[in-house]
């Protein structure tokens, strides 16, 4: 069974908490800012490197941004 990691809510409360736009973080993460779009509204799964990439470029970890399994 595969599971489906959404980071979405996490990565765009954060965003806004840093006051940073959607498109300044995507180049920061090196990835398009429809990317982060489809991110952000949990319509994508991103890779592991890409949840690295949003993860350091919003200075966390990339645990902070997956949710906890209950």
């Amino acid at each position: 069974m595969k599971t489906v990691v959404h980071i979405g809510d996490r990565v765009k409360r954060e965003r806004i908490k840093q006051a940073i736009r959607q498109d300044e973080l995507a180049r920061m993460a090196g990835i398009t800012p429809t990317t982060l779009s489809r991110i952000e509204r949990n319509e994508s799964e991103p890779h592991v490197s890409t949840i690295r990439s949003l993860a350091k470029a919003l200075g966390l970890t990339p645990s902070d941004l997956i949710p906890d399994e209950d």
